[in-house]
């Protein structure tokens, strides 16, 4: 059985992991007969969001590794802990958590730094030649990280601020329908917009789920 690892980076949308496109990514993959390795960092979240009305809650802290576990129902792994031993192909779901808590390009754009076991998992993926995928805003991630040794074809979708972010970290943006992915064959690359364009989950969901099957696809 294939297994496929899922990046998270929180739980709620404005602070960590999108829960519409995680969930849909380990329903996809289940359905796919492959095993989700879920993972996550053991850091703080870079703040606290309250979802009711999207405002940040003052002295609050939350651990991204602990809210992760809610989404994985307690079965995640510390990232510091995980190789790529661990997995055949990597996905990282979307939601602010990405820009936020593995890297900070929510705050820096594209001079943002990424968490370095969240960079050194991405770039031995790539040199190993197993596939990767990220839906929503996690494409900028692969951008900052990838963009200037490999220059991936990616999409986050249409926003054309930030597609040239994406570019000027050295990616190359290319424009996707919601319910569609972009697959960059050199490089094992599938991406897909999910939430940056999604007005509903059905839209985030045929896009993720074409994303996961080209995921495993390309395992042969």
């Amino acid at each position: 059985m294939a297994k496929i690892g899922v990046l998270l980076s929180g739980c709620g949308v404005y602070d960590g992991s999108e829960i519409h496109e995680a969930v849909i990514t380990l329903l996809a993959i289940d359905r796919a007969g492959a095993e989700a390795v879920c993972m996550a960092p053991d850091v703080a979240q870079m703040h606290v969001v309250n979802h009711l009305s999207g405002e940040p809650t003052a002295g609050e802290s939350r651990n991204v590794l602990i809210e992760s576990a809610r989404i994985a129902r307690g079965n995640i792994k510390n990232l510091q802990e995980v190789t790529i031993a661990d997995f055949d192909a990597l996905i990282l779901p979307g939601g602010f958590g990405a820009a936020k808590n593995l890297c900070d390009f929510a705050v820096k754009g594209p001079d943002c730094t990424v968490n370095p076991d969240v960079a050194r998992l991405l770039k031995a993926t790539v040199a190993a030649k197993k596939p990767l995928a990220a839906v929503c805003i996690a494409p900028a991630l692969l951008a900052k990280v990838l963009g200037p040794d490999y220059a991936p074809q990616l999409t986050i979708g249409t926003d054309a601020g930030t597609a040239g972010a994406v570019e000027t970290m050295g990616a190359k943006h290319i424009n996707c329908p919601v319910r569609e992915c972009v697959i960059d064959e050199k490089h094992k690359i599938i991406t897909s917009p999910a939430y940056m364009l999604a007005g509903r989950i059905s839209e985030a969901a045929d896009g993720i789920e074409k994303t996961v099957k080209a995921l495993i696809k390309m395992l042969g």
